[in-house]
């Protein structure tokens, strides 16, 4: 659900928005008429900020305390997912100074340590994944998006195509592993007190 906005935490990839645009034109008065101001309100919904063009401040703390009152799983499920990001965006720092650590350590790392590099890849794609799914999951079966008007951002479908980056990275570097001839290089020479 977003794009970055003034104000935002930066991380747009990450963050999520939701967007509704609302034509006061089409909004009928007591008489079912249109009326005719033409203007247009839009809400973006952040793991963190909600931005309105309604609001003054334009931009505020999300989830707002109304909306974690009583049973509410909403804020509960949102804050998950503010976690789950930036909980991924750690581990892929973590994986970055893996493969560095790896591609950098010489023949016998690059030959076993792509298992470390690829599990990481994967937990990266996993928890993305899920971050996305919690998502989609409010979108499609929360009251507040029933509006018409309501749909994912930007960021939204970035994060989705992330994650499945990782995954077939984290594919392609096992399948590397197995189909690709070993490097030549150092070999190790047999230890004559084994023999």
């Amino acid at each position: 659900m977003t794009s970055s906005w003034p104000g935002s935490s930066g991380r747009a990839a990450m963050s999520y928005s939701a967007r509704y645009q609302a034509s006061r034109a089409n909004t009928r008065n007591s008489n079912g008429h249109d009326t005719a101001t033409g203007e247009t309100v839009e809400k973006h919904i952040g793991l963190h900020k909600s931005c309105s063009t309604l609001d003054d401040p334009y931009c505020r703390a999300f989830p707002p305390k109304e909306l974690c009152e009583g049973e509410r799983y909403f804020c509960s499920m949102w804050r998950t997912v503010g976690f789950l990001a930036s909980f991924t965006t750690l581990l892929c720092l973590a994986g970055l100074v893996t493969f560095i650590v790896i591609m950098s350590g010489g023949k016998y790392k690059r030959e076993s340590g792509w298992p470390f590099a690829a599990a990481m890849l994967t937990l990266v794609s996993v928890v993305e994944f899920a971050a996305i799914s919690i998502v989609a999951y409010l979108y499609d079966n929360d009251d507040q998006f029933t509006i018409p008007g309501w749909n994912l951002d930007v960021s939204f479908y970035l994060s989705t195509v992330g994650a499945a980056i990782c995954l077939l990275n984290a594919a392609g570097i096992t399948l590397s592993a197995y189909l690709l001839p070993p490097e030549e290089g150092y070999d190790f020479l047999s230890d004559p007190l084994d023999a």
